[in-house]
């Protein structure tokens, strides 16, 4: 065997040759631009999954067998389907759970019973679909997935392989045309609360939108969604007749809480209370069916329906879902990390409806802070990706006061290698131009606020770039405590000098606001708790 063979054989043997070659396939600009060029052609979408489903050995009709409940929206699905996973998990059964975007590392979007996969399995199972499809290319055409539509296939062949009772699948973007729309036959299919995202692919009408996400329906597939607006309800409803399948909107939390008292999520933010509703019944649905089957009669909730925009009703929630709800952690949404004297709040929050909820959420927790512990600073972390209107976001964001706002790209550190400084310089001063535009905006709109209510004495509009989360982080722990930084890191991240950081130094306590990307969030936690890579 040659060398050369011999050397690349020994990297498909290992973790990290297995990150090599994803992350080579990962580029979101180029991804969308190819997806919305398929949007004319949609069927060119489906016909590439169900071929690259086919070269791994899995058939569709195998995906049936996952016992999927299959969970779209615009907020809150990842949410959901973390309270789904828990929920089912508590009754006993093995569950899979597939999710996305990950925060710190990509095996968290693979999960079983809970767990992101290791390191060894993932391994394992990444060398074997990739190489099948790998050896089957030539003969068509030197096709290969895109990194998504990869870890979709790869999340089929997990749970599949761990022979999972039961399959949570979250959406990637949209419905319709998302990859994992190859599922034929869910057991129960999920909306949650829809918004504007993703625009130029999925319309710029929340009526489109919810066109899009009614795409996940099924015939004689039960489906459920919470309160949304008369127009995409609409939608959601005529979808549903048109393919078959009955849609219910779930009954308010508080109905559920009037029989048996309040019902405590492991989920902070009232905007969770909606999720938990839709986990409700996804999960009863979904206990339903297997009952079903179980007793040898596998008929779906659907053909027992009524009208096919019926409302939901309420059921007596069992200890298993109570405390499933009760017990459900999901990384980076309403999530709140104390270290030391500072404490962050960590969402993901990307839309206008999110950013809103964030907010909500925020201002509920400063009200408190300031009650138990008396007045501190707040500071807001800052950026957004992708086609995100980011001064209206901002603009959201003003009511809390901040006295610092931070701005800095979705990167962890700044590399020194001169290679790598090189090729991702152009990337990076792009990044570092729309932070400077975030910065302009936020100064703008806190100086529009500060006339309109003649508070020129009381100006809250300290701002700062920075090259890196890492920076960031760095600056905000001035005369606290350090944070971490990876051993051998060669990060050229530069604290800015200080800028009217006396009060920080001299703040009994800080609240930190990081909001606007996963991305980001996911950096921050990366280096604030370090054992989640592990």
């Amino acid at each position: 065997m040659l060398l050369g063979q011999t050397t690349v054989m020994n990297r498909r043997a290992t973790f990290q040759g297995a990150l090599c070659v994803l992350n080579s396939l990962q580029n979101n600009a180029g991804v969308l631009e190819r997806l919305k060029a398929r949007q004319d052609n949609p069927a060119v979408q489906f016909q590439a999954m169900q071929g690259f489903l086919h070269r791994t050995g899995i058939t569709v009709g195998e995906l049936d067998k996952l016992n999927i409940v299959h969970v779209t929206g615009t907020k809150g699905k990842g949410s959901t389907c973390a309270f789904i996973e828990r929920i089912l998990r508590n009754y006993g059964f093995r569950t899979g759970f597939y999710s996305s975007p990950h925060l710190v590392h990509v095996r968290e979007r693979i999960r079983i019973n809970g767990w992101p996969i290791s390191k060894k399995l993932f391994t394992k199972y990444f060398w074997e679909v990739y190489e099948r499809l790998e050896d089957t290319k030539d003969i068509h055409g030197g096709s290969m997935p895109f990194y998504f539509q990869l870890l979709t296939l790869l999340a089929f062949h997990v749970f599949q392989q761990e022979q999972v009772d039961l399959a949570v699948i979250e959406v990637g973007i949209g419905g319709e045309y998302d990859c994992t729309n190859i599922i034929r036959k869910p057991w129960a299919c999920g909306v949650t609360s829809l918004g504007f995202d993703h625009c130029s692919l999925l319309g710029d009408t929340v009526e489109k939108i919810a066109w899009q996400k009614a795409g996940i329906f099924k015939p004689g597939v039960p489906a459920f969604t919470v309160r949304q607006q008369a127009g995409p309800l609409g939608v959601l409803q005529d979808r549903a007749q048109q393919i078959g399948c009955p849609l219910w909107v779930c009954p308010e939390l508080d109905q559920y809480e009037a029989a048996i008292g309040p019902v405590s999520l492991g989920l902070a933010g009232k905007h969770q209370r909606l999720n938990a509703s839709l986990a409700l019944q996804l999960s009863y649905s979904w206990l339903q069916r297997h009952e079903a089957v179980q007793k040898g009669n596998d008929q779906s909730l659907a053909e027992a329906a009524g009208k096919p925009d019926s409302q939901a009703v309420t059921f007596q929630p069992s200890t298993a879902m109570l405390q499933g709800l009760k017990e459900t952690e999901w990384l980076g949404r309403n999530q709140m990390l104390r270290h030391g004297s500072v404490t962050y709040y960590l969402d993901g929050a990307h839309t206008t409806a999110s950013i809103q909820a964030c907010v909500r959420w925020f201002i509920q927790e400063m009200l408190q802070r300031d009650q138990t512990r008396g007045p501190g600073l707040k500071i807001l972390l800052f950026n957004t990706t992708g086609e995100r209107d980011s001064a209206s976001l901002l603009r959201l964001l003003v009511p809390c006061q901040f006295d610092y706002a931070l701005f800095c790209p979705n990167i962890t550190e700044t590399p020194t290698d001169n290679t790598a400084q090189r090729s991702a310089s152009v990337n990076v001063q792009h990044m570092l131009a729309r932070c400077r535009a975030n910065q302009s905006s936020w100064q703008s709109l806190n100086t529009t606020e500060i006339i309109h209510r003649h508070l020129l004495t009381n100006c809250r509009n300290h701002s700062l770039v920075f090259p890196c989360i890492v920076s960031a982080l760095q600056w905000i722990s001035q005369g606290t405590e350090l944070v971490s930084v990876p051993a051998g890191s060669k990060s050229s991240c530069r604290i800015p000098p200080p800028e009217s950081t006396d009060k920080l130094r001299e703040a009994s306590h800080i609240s930190v606001l990081v909001t606007g990307s996963l991305h980001l969030v996911g950096g921050v936690l990366k280096h604030l708790e370090p054992s989640l890579d592990s």
